[in-house]
């Protein structure tokens, strides 16, 4: 059966340039090769037309639903789109019966999601015993990470298939077709040079769509002459003056961008930390968040290796409450060097994991009696107190009283390492366990 046109012959001509040129064959797509190369495994599946249900991830404009067409084009199925907006339970409950006697009559039907991160639970589960029936094969097209956004049992029956932004290469050569293009601009003549098409290819971040909006902008808006149409770089220049950053404050992305920081940092690759901070703010990221998360690495990758650590942080996060953006850009700046750059340890952090898994797994162990508090004279009869030993008496500062619940005696969560200032605590800890084996 004839699959449905997103497009009527009509509504071609007035389309975007993106559209009106999209390949319907596997020739014409541009990148994706890890996938699409002769001899790879989705090449086979389409060519073969042995397609079962898809997932397509990967960021705007890379070919998701290019390839859910060329996927229409190549099968003898029913190619119906769904919308997340306009699709009600009810509307695919519908279709879906309709798949279902289309299959008893032999024929298939292939459902295609784009966006398929704005179903919600219940639309998707409307989906799923007609993926798991073999009544339709579902095509699902998103931008989010799928195992967060769709549903377990749908995502296990799907084979799921990363698109990767596109090359600059593959963008040039894109916009080199569609100005040669017959339903592109292959009725004028069209000058403009390779280093201006590079400059598109490059804005674009590895959108096709944003790269071909780009230059059919730039047709549209320079002067046509009896020569034809001249785009010149000084007009382009005004097209192209800011890159789209890609970055979802609720997404995926956002999660990305904070490891690669966290990450960099860490590994003491101050330039690198640098970079991923200012990728954060000129996305606009909140610079409070940024300082929170600076304040919670100075304790879990440096601690007592440099204690000025904390504290610069603290204050760079003041400095953000009292002036915000843009200025406190060279703060933030300021203290991403200071961590960068300063001698690490996780000491702390994995104390307090270490602690926290025996806090955890044990019962709830008594306070020992002698340092329990005793403020009435019941508690002091109950022996409250009792045996206490205040510490600054001692010549040491030290004393051989037990302050470990009894069943935990001898439990260490500490283990200082050599870097920076943390040498001299780990001095510190092994004069003290020397002194207890001493006089214990």
């Amino acid at each position: 059966m004839k699959q449905e046109s997103l497009f009527s012959e009509d509504n071609r001509r007035n389309s975007p340039l993106a559209s009106r040129i999209r390949p319907k064959t596997l020739d014409g797509f541009a990148g994706q090769q890890h996938l699409l190369a002769p001899g790879k495994v989705l090449r086979e599946i389409i060519e073969n037309d042995q397609v079962s249900s898809l997932i397509f991830w990967g960021p705007p404009g890379v070919g998701k639903t290019t390839l859910a067409e060329i996927i229409a084009n190549k099968t003898e199925s029913k190619f119906i789109e769904f919308s997340a907006v306009n699709s009600s339970i009810k509307d695919i409950k519908n279709m879906m019966k309709e798949a279902e006697t289309r299959r008893d009559l032999g024929e298939k039907t292939i459902i295609f999601i784009d966006e398929i991160h704005r179903f919600n639970k219940a639309q998707q589960d409307a989906f799923l015993p007609y993926v798991e029936k073999g009544s339709i094969i579902l095509i699902g097209a998103t931008t989010e990470n799928p195992s967060f956004e769709v549903n377990a049992a749908l995502l296990s029956r799907s084979k799921v298939f990363v698109l990767k932004p596109l090359e600059v290469e593959d963008i040039v050569k894109l916009l080199q077709a569609a100005i040669h293009h017959p339903d592109g601009f292959g009725d004028k003549q069209i000058y403009i040079s390779e280093q201006d098409l590079t400059a598109i290819a490059k804005f674009s971040n590895g959108d096709a769509r944003s790269a071909l909006n780009t230059l059919e902008m730039a047709v549209l808006n320079s002067e046509e002459t009896s020569a034809g149409i001249m785009i010149t770089h000084e007009h382009l220049k005004q097209l192209i003056t800011r890159t789209s950053l890609l970055y979802d404050k609720n997404g995926e992305e956002h999660y990305n961008i904070i490891s690669a920081l966290h990450k960099s940092m860490r590994n003491s690759d101050v330039d690198a930390a640098i970079y991923w901070m200012s990728r954060m703010l000129e996305s606009g990221e909140d610079p409070l968040y940024i300082a929170r998360r600076l304040i919670r690495f100075a304790s879990e990758d440096i601690g007592l290796a440099d204690t000025r650590a904390l504290s610069i942080t603290t204050d760079v996060f003041q400095a953000c409450r009292f002036i915000g953006m843009p200025e406190c850009d060279v703060h933030l700046t300021e203290a991403v060097i200071y961590l960068s750059l300063a001698p690490k340890s996780n000491a702390v952090y994995k104390a307090r994991l270490k602690a926290k898994k025996d806090v955890k797994e044990s019962i709830n162990e008594p306070v020992p009696l002698q340092i329990r508090n005793a403020p009435t004279k019941l508690m002091k009869d109950l022996d409250y107190g009792k045996g206490y030993q205040y510490s600054h008496n001692e010549t040491e500062k030290l004393t051989t009283m037990k302050t470990m619940p009894s069943s935990l005696e001898g439990q260490k969560y500490y283990f200082p390492t050599e870097q920076g200032h943390e040498k001299k605590f780990k001095e510190r800890l092994h004069y003290i366990k020397e002194w207890h084996k001493r006089n214990d």
